[in-house]
């Protein structure tokens, strides 16, 4: 697959098969990353990703942003997904039509992050650097930009005790029990084994945002009103 970049070309490989996994991982490849679009219309994503990213190590403050963050997503009329990233923090994504580009997908992820900010400010920020947190959660939604990748589902991360970048459900984001790093190569198949994969046909539920961004809009302008 030829992609663009400025100055030139990039040729990347296009994993569809098991074939092509194999291959990448002979070649070092221990954690797949890809792209928010696919390969047949790269500018237009088929997703939005939120990466909560927390300052410290207290998941329970993950687990909280990520019920607030579904909870908005559903005023908004949004299905929300979410994902372990075997990391720090978890992935809430948003399945979407590919009609929106990456700007209008990234604007719209921002103005989302930001209603969070306003409501929750001492636990939540959208300051990327560092020393502007203030121990707050980062709700990073730069990865919504044109060849921008993140860590695929059922990925293992080149981490001590092989985590997994793992599909679950919102009840199980509710227990106390779910951690970033739950599922390893050592539980991940008893896991699937148990229950039904939460992200299986989750592009049947894609969603324009075109109701959506103007129901932002329309919050946003109440919020900044005081309503």
């Amino acid at each position: 697959m030829t992609v663009k970049k400025v100055g030139g070309q990039l040729i990347h490989v296009v994993c569809d098969d098991a074939a092509s996994l194999v291959y990448l991982a002979n070649l070092a490849c221990i954690t797949p990353h890809v792209w928010l679009s696919r390969a047949d219309k790269l500018e237009l994503p088929d997703q939005i990703i939120f990466d909560l990213d927390p300052s410290h190590d207290d998941f329970s403050i993950v687990r909280k942003v990520a019920r607030d963050l579904r909870a908005l997503l559903e005023e908004l009329g949004l299905p929300a997904f979410v994902k372990t990233t075997g990391s720090r923090g978890l992935h809430v994504v948003i399945p979407l039509v590919r009609r929106a580009t990456f700007e209008t997908a990234r604007a719209f992820a921002r103005g989302v992050a930001q209603v969070l900010v306003v409501r929750d400010p001492d636990r939540v920020t959208i300051e990327a650097r560092k020393e502007k947190r203030k121990g707050r959660l980062l709700i990073d939604v730069m990865r919504n930009s044109y060849a921008q990748t993140a860590v695929a589902a059922y990925a293992v991360r080149a981490r001590p005790g092989a985590p997994v970048s793992t599909p679950v459900t919102w009840e199980e984001v509710g227990s106390s029990r779910l951690t970033p790093q739950r599922y390893t190569l050592r539980n991940v198949f008893r896991l699937l084994a148990q229950r039904p994969d939460p992200w299986a046909g989750m592009f049947r539920e894609a969603h324009s945002l075109t109701e959506p961004a103007r129901r932002l809009e329309q919050l946003s302008s109440r919020m900044t009103r005081g309503g």
